[in-house]
């Protein structure tokens, strides 16, 4: 069997063994989620003053950056199940509230909620697709860890006790 066939056996295999319909929906829901975290830090990070300005851009604009690479992978997961994108994008809260506090809690209010999606999206795959398992994980991973860091710096120098508590 050619290296193409196999491939797309395999995926039609793993396509078969999940509810596609049910993942294609969620990596769509994600994969807005995901822009709208783009969307988010880019303007949180136009919207910084003051004299700590230059390393909360530059980490907001990684943040942004990630936001879109996450966007872009669970595009390709959607493309891979032979579905179509979604051009939606989440949902874009303006609060008109640009103080680091406010910006990084609402920041942490989005990452929890995309964390959600991906808990969702690994209940529908796990022990069903291998790949998509393992980047549900790899995903929760990060955000999990993102979550962290962003409680962190919300602390008061000196508090070991987490900000928010889950």
């Amino acid at each position: 069997m050619s290296a193409a066939r196999s491939k797309t056996a395999a995926a039609a295999a793993s396509a078969a063994r999940i509810n596609t319909a049910a993942v294609v929906a969620l990596l769509n829901r994600i994969l807005e989620m995901e822009l709208a975290g783009a969307v988010r830090y880019t303007h949180y990070s136009l919207m910084v003053y003051g004299f700590h300005r230059i390393p909360i851009v530059s980490w907001l604009r990684a943040q942004a950056t990630e936001s879109m690479a996450h966007a872009q992978q669970a595009g390709e997961y959607v493309t891979h199940l032979g579905a179509h994108p979604s051009l939606g994008i989440g949902p874009l809260l303006e609060t008109e509230k640009h103080e680091i506090g406010d910006i990084l809690r609402e920041s942490l209010e989005h990452e929890r909620a995309t964390f959600v999606l991906y808990e969702e999206l690994l209940t529908l795959v796990e022990g069903r697709s291998v790949m998509l398992e393992e980047y549900c994980r790899e995903m929760l991973m990060t955000e999990e860890a993102h979550q962290g860091e962003v409680d962190k710096m919300l602390r008061r120098p000196g508090d070991i006790g987490q900000f928010l508590k889950s």
